[in-house]
C-alpha cells in the first residue's frame, strides 16, 4: 500500500511558483498519494496545493516595504506554527523567498519537519550569516546556479546542484510571424522590448523610465515592445502606460519567451528574467532601482559588485548594468544603442550567453529534487 505524506510548501513569489509547479508535478508523478498544503501560486493550486493564505499578498521586496508589511508577516508565522501544531507535514519545501522561509525553516526544525530548501538563498551575494541559518536549520538545500553548491560545502551544509528550472521551463509556442500576428506587430520591424517588473512596487519605478526611453528612438525601423507580468495590478500598469500612443506601444500580455528571443535587445529589470533572456541568447541591459532607503541599507550589507544573475553566472561584465541614479532613460538608450550598432559587440555578447545556456542546462530540476524528496521521506517522515 502506497505511503501518504504531507508536504508543506512556501513560495512568495510568481517566479517561484512557476519553479515549484514543475517540480510538484514531478514529485506527484513520484509519489501518486501526497497531500500539498501551504503558500503557493495558481500554479502551484492546480497541482493540488491547498493555499494557506492568499498568494497574492506576499508580492513585497525592499526593507521599508517589508517594514510596512510586518504585521501580516508575524501573523503568517502564527498561522504556519498553528498548522505544524495541529497538523504536521512529512516534508517542508521552501523555495527562496528567503527573509520569511529561514524564519520558517527554524521553526519546522523546532518541530522535527525536515526542510528541503530549494532555490538557494543569495548569501554569497548579501547577509553571509544566512549560511549558518541554513546549517542550523535544513536537511538538504537544493541549488540552482552551480558554483552554490561548492560554497556550501566548504561550510558543511548538505546540498546539491539541481540544474536551473529555467533549462526546463523555457520554450517556443509562435514563431516570429505567429507572434506578430497574434500582438498586432509589424513583422517587417525590428522589436526592442522592455520587461519592467513582476510587481507593482517595481512597475511604479522602472515603467516611466522605460517610457521615456523608449521615446528615444526616432528609427520607424523598430517597434517597443512591453511586457506585462500576469501578477501585477492592470489598472496600474495601464494607468502608467498613460497617454503612450498604440504605435509607439505594444503591449504584450504573455509569451515572454517568444518576445526574448525575436527582441533585437531587451531592458530588464533585475531578476529571474534577466536570466531567462540570457538563456534564450538575447543582448540585454540590466536595470534596478529602489527606495533610497532600501538601497542605502542594501549597499552596506551587499558582499558583490554586479547585481545581474548572468554577469554573476559568467563572473564577468558582459552586460550593463544601470543601477538607481544610474537608471535614466538616456542611460538606457545609450547602453542599448551601443549593443545595436556595434555589430562585434553584439557577436561577442551572444557568444559568452550561449556558454551560459550550457552551464545551467546540465541538469533538470525535475529530474533531481524527486530523488532528493524520496531520500528526505525515507529517512525522515
Amino acid at each position: 500500500m502506497q505511503e501518504h505524506y504531507k508536504i508543506f510548501w512556501l513560495v512568495g513569489e510568481s517566479s517561484g511558483d512557476l519553479h515549484a509547479a514543475l517540480v510538484m508535478d514531478a514529485i506527484n508523478a513520484r509519489f501518486p498519494n501526497l497531500t500539498h498544503i501551504g503558500i503557493g501560486g495558481p500554479r502551484m493550486q492546480k497541482h493540488g496545493l491547498k493555499p494557506l493564505i492568499p498568494f497574492e499578498r506576499f508580492a513585497v521586496m525592499g526593507f521599508v516595504e517589508v517594514i510596512r508589511h510586518l504585521a501580516f508577516f508575524i501573523d503568517v508565522q502564527r498561522q504556519i506554527r498553528k498548522l505544524f501544531t495541529e497538523n504536521k507535514p512529512d516534508l517542508a519545501i521552501l523555495v527562496d523567498y528567503p527573509g520569511l522561509n529561514l524564519r520558517i525553516a527554524h521553526l519546522a526544525d523546532e518541530y522535527r519537519i525536515p526542510v528541503l530548501y530549494f532555490i538557494c538563498p543569495q548569501f554569497w551575494a548579501w547577509k553571509h550569516e544566512r549560511v549558518y541559518k541554513l546549517k542550523a536549520s535544513t536537511r538538504h538545500v537544493a541549488c540552482i546556479l552551480p558554483f552554490e553548491h561548492e560554497m556550501l560545502e566548504i561550510h558543511n551544509v548538505t546540498s546539491s546542484y539541481v540544474g536551473h528550472p529555467i533549462a526546463e521551463e523555457i520554450s517556443f509556442q509562435l514563431d516570429r510571424d505567429a507572434f506578430a500576428r497574434f500582438y498586432g506587430l509589424n513583422p517587417h520591424k525590428k522589436w526592442i522590448g522592455f520587461f519592467p517588473g513582476s510587481r507593482n512596487n517595481e512597475i511604479a519605478k522602472m515603467l516611466p523610465v522605460y517610457l521615456e526611453a523608449s521615446k528615444l528612438w526616432k528609427d520607424d525601423n523598430y517597434e517597443m515592445l512591453f511586457s506585462k507580468a500576469r501578477s501585477v495590478n492592470h489598472r496600474n500598469y495601464m494607468s502608467l502606460l498613460g497617454d503612450a500612443k498604440s504605435s509607439e506601444v505594444k503591449l504584450i500580455d504573455g509569451n515572454n519567451y517568444e518576445m526574448m528571443k525575436y527582441s533585437e535587445l531587451l531592458v530588464c529589470t533585475s531578476g529571474t528574467v534577466t536570466l531567462e533572456a540570457a538563456y534564450i541568447g538575447t543582448p540585454l541591459v540590466i536595470c534596478y532601482k529602489a527606495s533610497p532607503i532600501s538601497y542605502l541599507i542594501g549597499r552596506f550589507f551587499v558582499r558583490i559588485k554586479r547585481i545581474g544573475l548572468p554577469n554573476i553566472v559568467l563572473d564577468a561584465d558582459i552586460l550593463p548594468e544601470l543601477v538607481q541614479s544610474e537608471m535614466t532613460a538616456e542611460n538606457i538608450y545609450r547602453k542599448a544603442e551601443a549593443i545595436l550598432t556595434d555589430a562585434e559587440h553584439n557577436k561577442s555578447i551572444r557568444q559568452e550567453l550561449y556558454k551560459l545556456r550550457g552551464m545551467l542546462s546540465d541538469k533538470r530540476p525535475s529530474q533531481e529534487i524527486p530523488k532528493i524528496v524520496a531520500s528526505l521521506l525515507k529517512t525522515h517522515a
